[in-house]
C-alpha cells in the first residue's frame, strides 16, 4: 500500500486541519492523520429482560446498524444454591428446566424480532453464573463489543447482590459498554 507523505505544514494550509509535527520527520504519512476506524462485526447485549436491559437493546441496534455487525441476545440462568445446611432440597425436573429454558430463549426472540430485520440477531440461554457466562461466550465468540445494563446499586444493595455489569466491565476480552438508566442518553 503506497501512503503520500506530506508535510506538517501542508496539512496547516488546509482549512479545519491542524498541523501534526513529528520530532523525528518532518513529514508524516497520511494514513497517521486518518481517524480511527472501528471494525465492530459481533456485539453481545446481556438481557436479564428488566427495564435496564431494554434501554441496553436501544442502544445495540443503532451500533449494530452503523457498523453492519450481529447482535446476539444472552440470557443466564443462575441455578439455586442450597446450603448443605439446609439438608437436601428438591430436585427440579430436568424437563421443567428445560421448559424453562425454552420459554426464556422464546422471548429473547421476541425482543430480537422487536429490533427490526436491518440486524441480525441470534438469540442464547446459557446456565451458569452470569459474569462468568457472559465473559465465557464473549471470549468464545471473538465479541468486538459488549454492551451491557447496570441496575445500579450502591451500598448494602451492591454488597448483597453484587453487579455482573462491574465484573463484565473487568473481565470482558473486548471493550464493554455499561448502559445507566439514570443519566443522559447520547441516542
Amino acid at each position: 500500500m503506497k501512503t503520500k507523505k506530506i508535510s506538517a505544514a501542508n496539512v496547516a494550509s488546509r482549512p479545519g486541519k491542524k498541523a501534526v509535527a513529528s520530532k523525528r520527520n518532518p513529514e508524516t504519512s497520511v494514513i497517521e492523520l486518518a481517524p480511527v476506524r472501528f471494525h465492530i462485526q459481533k456485539i453481545l447485549v446481556p438481557v436479564d429482560f428488566s427495564e435496564n436491559s431494554q434501554k441496553a437493546l436501544r442502544y445495540a441496534r443503532p451500533f449494530a446498524e452503523q457498523f453492519g455487525a450481529s447482535l446476539t441476545l444472552l440470557h443466564v440462568m443462575e441455578p439455586i444454591n442450597y446450603p448443605i445446611e439446609y439438608g437436601y432440597a428438591p430436585i427440579a425436573p430436568l424437563e421443567a428446566e428445560e421448559t424453562r429454558q425454552g420459554e426464556l430463549l422464546a422471548r429473547l426472540k421476541q425482543l430480537g424480532t422487536e429490533l427490526g430485520a436491518t440486524v441480525p440477531v441470534k438469540s442464547i440461554v446459557r446456565v451458569g453464573r452470569a459474569w462468568k457466562e457472559i465473559v465465557d461466550f464473549a471470549k468464545a465468540q471473538n465479541t468486538d463489543l459488549v454492551i451491557v445494563a447496570t441496575h445500579g446499586y450502591t451500598g448494602l444493595k451492591h454488597a448483597l447482590l453484587g453487579s455482573v455489569a462491574e465484573k463484565v466491565v473487568r473481565h470482558a476480552p473486548c471493550p464493554a459498554l455499561v448502559v445507566r438508566t439514570e443519566e443522559h442518553d447520547f441516542l
